[in-house]
């Protein structure tokens, strides 16, 4: 189950997008079991005080994601389908999606997609911090992204 809330924000019209965007994630991953997964739309100043709060890294972000899973862990959720389960949280700048859409010169509907699925292998045990990790990442994004159809503009 996918729960969307709204953080000092207007509702996006994009829940349909949000809700395909996690299950392909998680159908890309081959993850069989039942999970949860919560995304907070938030401002910048929001997500500044968040980022502040739990990584100590004063400034505002994109994405922010909240794992509940080790790594190691995530192999189980592929292989059992009877657990249910929360994978985590992840909070999003729609200020960010906005700002970066148009930097990089595509729709924001393209840039939403892309955090959600940057913060959905944040909780499923991906991350970049070398540049193996990088670049496993940046494949695992664009291979999902193609899946949806969701192409640079």
């Amino acid at each position: 189950m996918i729960e969307i809330y709204y953080d000092g924000i207007e509702k996006l019209n994009d829940e349909e997008l949000i809700n395909k965007v996690v299950d392909t994630v998680l159908e890309t991953e081959k993850i069989k079991a039942k999970l949860d997964v919560s995304i907070t739309f938030t401002s910048n100043n929001k997500i500044k005080k968040i980022n502040n709060k739990y990584r100590n890294i004063d400034k505002e972000t994109d994405v922010l994601s909240f794992p509940m899973f080790e790594r190691e862990e995530i192999e189980k959720l592929k292989e059992e389908s009877g657990i249910q389960d929360i994978l985590g949280d992840i909070i999003i700048s729609v200020e960010k999606v906005q700002a970066q859409a148009k930097e990089y010169g595509h729709s924001f509907k393209r840039e939403l997609a892309y955090l959600i699925t940057h913060g959905m292998l944040h909780l499923l045990g991906y991350d970049h911090m070398i540049e193996k990790e990088k670049a496993e990442m940046r494949k695992k994004e664009e291979e999902i992204l193609g899946v949806l159809d969701i192409k640079r503009e």
